[in-house]
């Protein structure tokens, strides 16, 4: 499945395989939202496979977003490739 982004309720709702191939495409798409935000709440609830290039691109836009003195928030703890994926790079506690 290709990779979704889908605007449901002040929540991004990711769906699909996210990896090193399109998490670009997901970085440029969430930067221009950020820009013209306050914030952003991430859903990766929906994501059917997840590898550990797009999870430090999540991670450093989070990161990034902070630093702009915006919100930025991740679901995902209930997905468990995400979680596992997170937990191995000892990132779970930034999941909701």
């Amino acid at each position: 499945m290709a990779l979704q982004i889908n605007y449901n309720s002040g929540v991004y709702e990711i769906k699909g395989l996210l990896n090193s191939q399109n998490s670009v495409y997901l970085e440029n798409h969430l930067n221009a939202l950020i820009a013209a935000s306050t914030g952003i709440v991430l859903s990766l609830e929906k994501v059917t496979a997840i590898d550990q290039y797009a999870i430090k691109s999540v991670i450093a836009l989070q990161e990034q977003t902070i630093l702009m003195d915006k919100s930025f928030y991740i679901i995902g703890k209930k997905n468990k490739c995400v979680s596992e994926q997170f937990d191995a790079l000892h990132y779970n506690d930034l999941l909701l």
